[in-house]
C-alpha cells in the first residue's frame, strides 16, 4: 500500500531527515515492499517548491538518501508508491506540483475518461497517467474557482468524485510553503495526526518517528525544542497522542501550527469499490502489508 507522510513545523524551518540506508526500520529497507517510486517534497527559503523523486524504490536511490538528509523546510511531504494506475515513470511518481502546491494521494479512482471530460482544458495540468494527478488537477481548478481557498477546493473536488466516479480511497496530503491539508475518505485506509509538543511527550527529545509497519522513519533534532504536526498513514511511534482521522475529515495546519478539523464528506461514495472490484495490479497496491 502507498504510504503518505506530511509534517509542518511552521513558522520554523527544520530538518526532517528521512532515514533510508542505515536505520533498522529505514525507508530504504521497507520500500522493498512498496517498490514503485519514492518522493519527498519541500519548499526553499523563497517559497519555491522542490521535489526529489524517482520511479524506483528508495533503497535503490542513493541520491534520495543524500538529499533527504540535508533539506530544510517549514513543511514536508513524502510518498512511497505502490503503483495502481500509470507506468513506472518519473511523471507518475508522487509528490506532484501544481501552481506552487505539492500533493500526494493514496487510493484508487476509476472512470478516468469521465474525469478527463470534467477537467476539460484543465487536463493540461496533468503530465502523467495517474488518477492521483488528475485528482490534484481538479483540486487545483476548484481552489481557483473558490478564490484561492484550498479547503474549499479539496472539498468540492473530492465531493464531485465521490458523487460521480467509482472510488476506493481519496486519502491525500497537500502542502504549501507554510500550510498543510490532509483528507481521509472514506474509511478504506487509515490516516493519523500527531500534534507534537516541543520535545515530544517527555520534553527535550528530538523527533524520531518510525512506522509501526516499518515503512518510514523520520528524524529531526531541531524538534527537540520546537513543536510540529505530523500526518501519516500509520502511527509512527508509541506516543499515545496519535489520533486517527475520521472518515470524511479534512485537517488543516496553518502557518502558526494552528490545527482545524472538520467532517466535509459525511456520506459514503455513490459507488464505493472493494478490492474485488479492482484490477489485480490495483488491488495489490491497496492491500495492507
Amino acid at each position: 500500500m502507498c504510504r503518505l507522510f506530511g509534517m509542518s513545523s511552521a513558522p520554523r524551518r527544520t530538518h526532517a531527515t528521512f532515514w533510508l540506508l542505515d536505520a533498522p526500520d529505514s525507508l530504504s529497507r521497507q520500500s522493498r515492499q512498496d517498490p514503485d517510486g519514492t518522493g519527498v517534497g519541500y519548499f526553499a527559503d523563497d517559497g519555491a517548491p522542490d521535489v526529489h523523486k524517482a520511479p524506483i524504490a528508495a533503497y535503490q536511490d542513493r541520491d534520495f538518501a543524500t538529499e533527504a538528509r540535508e533539506v530544510t523546510s517549514q513543511t514536508f511531504l513524502a510518498h512511497i508508491r505502490f503503483a495502481s494506475t500509470g507506468s513506472l515513470l518519473m511523471r507518475n511518481t508522487h509528490p506532484f506540483e501544481q501552481q506552487g502546491r505539492l500533493f500526494a494521494h493514496n487510493g484508487v479512482i476509476e472512470g478516468l475518461d469521465r474525469l478527463d471530460e470534467h477537467l476539460g482544458d484543465d487536463r493540461s495540468l496533468v503530465h502523467g497517467d495517474t488518477d492521483s494527478e488528475r485528482f490534484f488537477a481538479l483540486i487545483t481548478r476548484e481552489i481557483g474557482a473558490h478564490g484561492g481557498d484550498v479547503a474549499a477546493g479539496i472539498e468540492e473536488a473530492a465531493g464531485w468524485i465521490a458523487r460521480n466516479l467509482p472510488v476506493y480511497a481519496l486519502n491525500l496530503v497537500l502542502t504549501t510553503p507554510t500550510e498543510l491539508w490532509a483528507l481521509r475518505y472514506p474509511d478504506t485506509h487509515e490516516l493519523y495526526v500527531l500534534q507534537r509538543r516541543a520535545g515530544g511527550k517527555h520534553g527535550g527529545r528530538h523527533l524520531d518517528h518510525s512506522g509501526s509497519q516499518g515503512r518510514l522513519r523520520v528524524h529531526s533534532q531541531a524538534l527537540a525544542d520546537a513543536p510540529a504536526v505530523v500526518v501519516a498513514s500509520e502511527r509512527m511511534d508509541d506516543n499515545p497522542e496519535w489520533q486517527a482521522m475520521e472518515p470524511g475529515e479534512l485537517l488543516h495546519v496553518g502557518p502558526d501550527l494552528g490545527v482545524s478539523r472538520s467532517i466535509v464528506l459525511p456520506d459514503a461514495p455513490t459507488r464505493l469499490l472493494t478490492l474485488d472490484d479492482l484490477r489485480p495490479e490495483a488491488a495489490a497496491s491497496q492491500k495492507a502489508a
